[in-house]
């Protein structure tokens, strides 16, 4: 099966069943992409039996390959990646997307999940 974010996002509707599934983003970042903000990358995800088997994000700008396999770790350009050892979340930054949606119960909701956020004393 396959799953274009593009095609979802235009209003196609998209079932996720237990078939091999590929799941692509062509544009991730299409808005920074309409607005020449350099942050773009292409998305591709391969899920069996509703689970997220690999994927792979290729940062157009940045000329970034980011590989991930379940079980086998992350890499950026063949080199592993991992989480910081940071435990302390005032040390930590903060990074978020609001989304499009605007209709305002979603709105409502992704506001007081902000809100809740930055009560807590971190970067951002």
């Amino acid at each position: 099966s396959f799953i274009g974010e593009e095609s979802v996002a235009a209003g196609e509707g998209s079932i996720l069943t237990d078939n091999p599934t590929w799941i692509i983003d062509p544009i991730d970042g299409t808005t920074n992409f309409v607005h020449r903000f350099p942050f773009v990358a292409v998305s591709i995800g391969f899920v069996v039996n509703k689970k997220v088997e690999f994927g792979i994000v290729y940062s157009c700008v940045e000329d970034k390959m980011y590989t991930a396999r379940k079980g086998k770790g992350a890499f950026c350009n063949g080199q592993k990646l991992q989480v910081s050892g940071q435990k302390d979340i005032t040390k930590s930054l903060l990074v978020t997307e609001l989304g499009s949606n605007r209709d305002p119960e979603t709105m409502k909701i992704i506001l007081s999940n902000m809100e809740r956020l930055l009560s807590i004393p971190i970067h951002g």
